[in-house]
């Protein structure tokens, strides 16, 4: 096999793309896409591994990487990216996959080796075949005697992460958390009700062959419970009928409760999926001005709005820590702050996450969240509602922030989200949070604040 064919493999483009991650900050979500969509695997199997490695490796980093230390006598972090990619690819299919035979794992991984990393041929079968050998003979530490060990290896989880949860959570409920982690999300769709009614999506995406029950929590969503073509390849997604989008993430638009005709701001807008939802619980009837400050995001959104047949958002180019000008000042009905975060709820979808964040990173993103809220806050009317959202689980980025606020902004109240009580997603202050242990969906934390009209 030629060093171009090794190379696209599902084995080989899985390593690549871990590499990039790894080295650029990327997210693997769009790489995978790009991956996908060249066509280069046109077996479904093939296209099927190579999605399960990228993040099964990324899932369990830390339990693959503490197996090569096991048997390697080196100094692993220096190890070449190229070198530790591929052992962890190997690892990871000896490990968690039972189709594949031993020895071609092995000898696709040397293969690698030597297209990326010649000098690391040898040390890559060496690696793999004694962990083959000597597999037996290893010993995990205890959840009893060692729980953050435990947790940290048989989890995957960062030691500093498991940690932080121990002390808040206990041992139980971390390890819960760190298990949820780890599994593969479902995939939720939001039903565009400016086009269709939920049943209707239902039974459209049905006789295209694709199994689909309706969320527990959202009014709007569809879970896939059984895959036939691919999302995209479907009229419903072509027709912007439906669109990806986590149960947790699809809360929010409803805690803001927008009405036709009001005017929306929405501060930290992103790629617009909230943003849309907000403009189609408004039947597309009102103002919606959506806020980023990144070019690349607001070009994304109005190029989602007009798939969607969204016609009321303006998108505008700006920093939300920054003051907006008192033009802005007591303008909007209600306004949506959700906030730049460490992300640590949507670590099942986006498991580099829990590898590249730092602990300084929480009380930074923290610093950040308070300066939007404050800036956001001037630009609501008297008796707007506003809410603040961030899809994290971490106490200084969500009740911190709002305490913070509350206490220099007399002139809001927290509102108790009382029609998601009844959820089960609302607790006793009123804050909503969502968990993907408890509830099967992403970490969100949701507060509604309310400025008050004296």
């Amino acid at each position: 096999m030629s060093p171009e064919a090794v190379r696209k493999t599902a084995r080989g483009m899985a390593v690549a793309i871990l590499n990039r991650v790894a080295l650029t900050r990327a997210f693997a979500e769009p790489l995978l896409d790009v991956s996908l969509s060249r066509q280069d695997l046109t077996n479904i199997h093939d296209r099927r591994l190579l999605t399960e490695l990228v993040y099964g490796v990324l899932r369990m980093q830390g339990h693959l990487d503490w197996v090569v230390a096991k048997f390697y006598r080196g100094d692993f972090p220096a190890l070449n990216i190229y070198v530790k990619n591929i052992l962890r690819t190997g690892l990871y299919q000896l490990l968690y996959t039972s189709r594949i035979p031993a020895s071609a794992v092995v000898d696709e991984a040397v293969k690698l080796a030597k297209v990326h990393h010649p000098s690391g041929a040898g040390l890559v079968n060496a690696i793999l075949r004694n962990f083959l050998r000597g597999r037996e003979g290893l010993v995990y530490p205890r959840l009893e005697e060692e729980p953050l060990e435990h947790i940290a290896v048989v989890h995957s989880h960062p030691r500093w992460l498991v940690k932080r949860w121990l002390d808040l959570y206990g041992r139980e409920e971390t390890a819960a958390l760190c298990a949820a982690n780890n599994e593969v999300p479902p995939t939720t769709l939001r039903v565009n009700r400016l086009k269709m009614t939920r049943k209707e999506a239902a039974c459209e995406l049905r006789e295209e062959g694709m199994e689909v029950k309706e969320t527990l929590f959202s009014p709007d969503g569809l879970i896939v419970a059984k895959h036939g073509p691919t999302l995209r390849e479907t009229v419903s997604y072509q027709k912007g009928q439906v669109l990806m989008q986590d149960e947790a993430s699809q809360l929010i638009a409803h805690l803001l409760a927008p009405r036709p005709d009001e005017c929306i701001l929405d501060f930290c807008a992103g790629n617009g999926l909230k943003t849309t939802h907000l403009a189609e619980i408004m039947d597309n009837r009102g103002d919606i001005l959506a806020l980023d400050i990144k070019a690349g995001k607001t070009a994304s959104l109005l190029e989602l709005a007009g798939r969607l047949g969204i016609g009321i958002v303006e998108t505008k180019l700006g920093d939300a820590a920054a003051d907006m000008g008192r033009a802005w000042y007591d303008y909007f009905d209600r306004v949506l702050v959700d906030a730049p975060c460490s992300g640590l709820g949507t670590v099942r979808r986006n498991p580099e996450i829990k590898w590249r964040l730092r602990p300084g990173d929480i009380n930074s993103c923290a610093a950040l969240q308070k300066k939007i809220l404050h800036n956001a806050a001037i630009c609501l009317k008297r008796g707007g509602t506003l809410v603040y959202s961030v899809c994290t689980v971490t106490p200084e980025e969500n009740e911190a922030v709002i305490d913070d606020f509350l206490s220099r902004h007399r002139e809001f109240c927290l509102t108790p989200a009382r029609e998601l009580a009844d959820l089960d997603l609302c607790d006793q202050r009123g804050f909503v949070r969502t968990s993907p242990v408890r509830h099967g969906m992403d970490g969100f934390f949701g507060a509604v604040l309310t400025k008050c009209l004296i």
